[in-house]
């Protein structure tokens, strides 16, 4: 064969024919962020999400800030930048923001060597994350009534010395 056949042979188009990025567009009221190539194992780091997952952003990173484990750390980045881009990017408000989408999928692995008795060697992997989180406006949080402060206990201490409740504090 000569070269201008193998020039048709092959396909013009080629590289165009490569899998294109298939994931989730956003919509208008949504914003999200990504963080790719983490040093935390994907089953550590889904434990956390799922705690995370559905929640507004404030109470999610309020949470995330006492959970002691390294996970929390780069979700709560990964929601703080989501929100930022949110806030930034389309001009919504960061109380009004809610968690819609959030995942953490599988990264490579980075292969090490664990000598071993008698010339083995144990193949130890270290696990990578990346991690996506989508917010969305999702309107003002309903907040439930308080319940009144001492309530029950004015009752009992009025049972206790046989006094009668004040007409405001049993109605409640």
């Amino acid at each position: 064969m000569s070269d201008q056949n193998l020039a048709t042979v092959a396909p013009k188009g080629h590289r165009e024919n490569r899998k294109k990025n298939l994931g989730r567009k956003v919509e208008p009221n949504q914003a999200q962020a990504v963080a790719k190539f983490l040093r935390v194992p994907p089953r550590k780091a889904r434990f956390v999400m799922d705690e995370v997952r559905g929640k507004y952003v404030l109470e999610a990173l309020a949470f995330l800030n006492f959970l002691p484990n390294r996970a929390a750390d780069f979700i709560g980045k990964v929601v703080t930048s989501a929100a930022s881009n949110a806030i930034n990017n389309h001009g919504l408000q960061r109380d009004n923001l809610r968690i819609v989408e959030a995942r953490v999928d599988e990264g490579p692995r980075i292969k090490r060597m664990q000598p071993r008795a008698q010339g083995r060697a144990y193949a130890i992997l270290k696990r990578t994350s990346h991690i996506t989180v989508i917010v969305e406006d999702a309107g003002p949080r309903i907040r439930k009534p308080r319940k009144a402060v001492g309530s029950r206990a004015t009752a009992a201490r009025a049972a206790r010395t046989g006094t009668p409740v004040a007409a405001s504090a049993s109605q409640e």
